[in-house]
């Protein structure tokens, strides 16, 4: 098994978590240089070995202005699908030639709205568009549990960076399950809001169905519950009962369903369900009614998100096409991204009857709902794969089966729009972390807060520090 890799140590961030690193801030404990200053060293400590960062601007960093907010001066890291002024943007893809952007769109200002000082852009596959951050031609995100194994993705990098102690917090967004399924590879907290609860990349709202949200990943669930409360205060939506700052575990009993089988009616890999059961047994223990469920999907639903998700492809190839002409080449594309286009160009129509379906998504999901509170399932149907599982050179079909067999729980919640969230449960072989998610009515993420603050103060989460720490890491 191969050693972990970490950047802890006894400096200005210690084990704090964001809101602890925020709080020394605001005492005089530490100061803002100390604490950006520590962030650069574990920086350049586990990203050789991690290849997290797509690009550094440490020196920006340092010399940046005082910031206000929930998180004051706590280093971060952005995913380099997120446009920050001065910074280029290049989406996790060769076709780019880098270029700084012109201006901060909306979900960049969104998390600069907590106070957060970027020390740079972290890795992501091209687009975001697979469910691990490796490449075509340079070197693939590992995970800092065990680097031999895929640190998920899309928010891969941020995934790494955050689990390995670099930074406590680091920008994630999500579309199938990309800030839930690096949360779950690397033992993080990981929220995907519901629809239309934060602001979301430009366009994003015109497209047919509207898949991804923004957040962040986090070691602490005070941390997601502290940023979604600032946040949500940038640009409120009228339309969504506002979430405020769930502060701890409430003493409210809950009828949980309990879902072990993918859309597909296929069981998780027997330690994934270790995993499940262990948390269902720890919340039955705190008074939850647990009621075994399936998931109420037809098995179409995951060829509808094959071709829709090859419309993303597309699209977002045309929009770079067009918004960075000159400085995007498509030839260069990887040929999971140009198998997907592919789809597309092949049969039109099924794409277009394959979004009318699930444009019908959100009242599948809201049916999971009539009878239970929350449903606990597993985030992956087995363990991070090793790095190669996944790679984007293999033929398409190929990877895409592999990646259903994988992602079997949370796209449903991107389709649905309701709020899902990923959290820390018990330790895998191969020295990774374990996971559940729990996901519940669209607009409820109080209660989701309530119930990831209880599992992490029941089953407190694994700690990459008491893993052995590889020569030079830690």
């Amino acid at each position: 098994m191969s050693s972990a890799v970490h950047g802890f140590t006894d400096d200005a961030l210690g084990t704090l978590d964001a809101v602890g690193v925020a709080a020394a801030l605001r005492a005089g404990e530490v100061s803002r240089a100390e604490v950006i200053a520590a962030a650069i060293e574990r920086t350049r400590r586990v990203d050789p070995s991690l290849d997290a960062v797509q690009l550094a601007c440490f020196e920006r960093a340092q010399s940046s202005p005082e910031t206000a907010g929930v998180f004051a001066g706590v280093p971060a890291f952005v995913k380099d699908n997120t446009d920050i002024a001065g910074l280029p943007s290049c989406h996790g893809s060769a076709a780019f030639t880098p270029h700084p952007a012109t201006a901060t769109d909306g979900p960049g200002a969104q998390f600069l709205h907590s106070g957060v000082v970027v020390l740079g852009k972290s890795t992501l596959p091209e687009f975001g568009l697979t469910a691990s951050t490796e490449f075509i031609g340079r070197a693939p995100t590992r995970n800092p549990w065990n680097p031999e194994y895929s640190a998920g993705a899309s928010s891969g990098g941020s995934a790494a960076l955050v689990a390995a102690g670099a930074v406590p917090i680091a920008h994630a967004n999500d579309g199938g399950g990309s800030i839930r399924i690096p949360a779950a590879a690397n033992g993080l907290v990981g929220l995907k809001t519901t629809r239309n609860r934060l602001l979301d990349q430009p366009g994003a709202r015109s497209l047919p169905v509207q898949l991804v949200t923004e957040g962040v990943l986090t070691r602490s669930v005070r941390d997601t519950a502290h940023y979604l409360a600032a946040v949500e205060q940038f640009r409120p939506n009228p339309k969504l009962p506002p979430v405020g700052l769930v502060e701890g575990p409430t003493a409210r009993r809950l009828r949980i369903g309990l879902i072990t089988a993918d859309v597909l009616g296929r069981q998780v890999h027997p330690d994934n369900a270790t995993i499940l059961a262990s948390a269902a047994e720890v919340l039955t223990g705190l008074g939850h009614e647990i009621v075994e469920m399936r998931l109420a999907v037809d098995p179409g639903f995951v060829e509808d998100f094959k071709q829709y998700w090859a419309v993303m492809a597309a699209a977002m190839t045309l929009s770079f096409r067009i918004g960075h002409r000159g400085y995007f080449d498509a030839g260069k594309l990887d040929p999971f991204t140009k198998g997907l286009i592919g789809l597309v160009k092949r049969n039109p129509f099924a794409t277009a009857a394959a979004t009318w379906r699930l444009r019908a998504g959100t009242a599948t999901y809201d049916r999971h709902f009539a009878d239970v509170d929350v449903l606990l399932t597993p985030v992956l149907s087995h363990p991070a794969p090793r790095i190669g599982e996944l790679a984007p050179g293999q033929p398409f079909e190929e990877l895409f089966t592999k990646l259903v067999d994988y992602v079997g729980f949370t796209p449903l919640n991107n389709v649905g729009g309701g709020p899902g969230i990923s959290v820390p449960h018990g330790l895998l072989p191969a020295g990774l972390p374990g996971s559940v998610q729990l996901a519940a009515r669209r607009g409820d993420e109080r209660t989701l807060l309530d119930l990831a603050y209880q599992l992490e103060s029941t089953s407190p989460f694994p700690r990459i520090v008491d893993r052995p720490a590889a020569a030079g890491a830690a």
